[in-house]
């Protein structure tokens, strides 16, 4: 019986240390993931040179498969945002900003933005409707 206490806490703490992602089913996971490693580099949370976590680590952090995470780190390397160093880790790349940005505009202008402005057409709104709610949001979200 105190085997099981043990594991029940055990279990309690390694769900704490998790990330809430929720992932949707109109997108592959291994992209998904990209678009949080991504986030984290533009939001300035991983920085240059910066080592990031293990495959491993990051399969815990957002409960999914290794595999997924090592399909997304492939990938990110594909685009130069991040490296390995053999037997060290993974790093974010030198030009990872740029590169992270302009991988994550393509994605918006490809794949976003049109459902956008379905939307805003289904609904007859203009754009220039949406700048003031625009600026309200950067400003209640990323004010320094």
């Amino acid at each position: 019986m105190g085997g099981n206490v043990f594991q029940a806490e055990r279990k309690r703490s390694v769900r704490t240390k998790t990330t809430n992602m929720q992932f949707r089913e109109s997108q592959a996971i291994y992209l998904q993931i990209a678009d949080y490693v991504c986030e984290r580099i533009l939001l300035k949370e991983w920085k240059p040179e910066e080592r990031i976590p293990s495959v491993r680590e990051l399969a815990v952090q957002l409960e999914v498969n290794p595999n997924t995470v090592m399909r997304t780190y492939e990938f990110l390397q594909q685009q130069e945002i991040i490296y390995n160093q053999r037997g060290i880790g993974y790093f974010v790349a030198a030009g990872a900003m740029k590169n992270a940005l302009q991988y994550r505009r393509n994605e918006f202008l490809e794949k976003d933005l049109p459902q956008v402005f379905r939307n805003m057409y289904l609904l007859g709104m203009d754009p220039d409707e949406l700048k003031p709610r625009f600026e309200k949001y950067k400003k209640q979200h990323f004010a320094s």
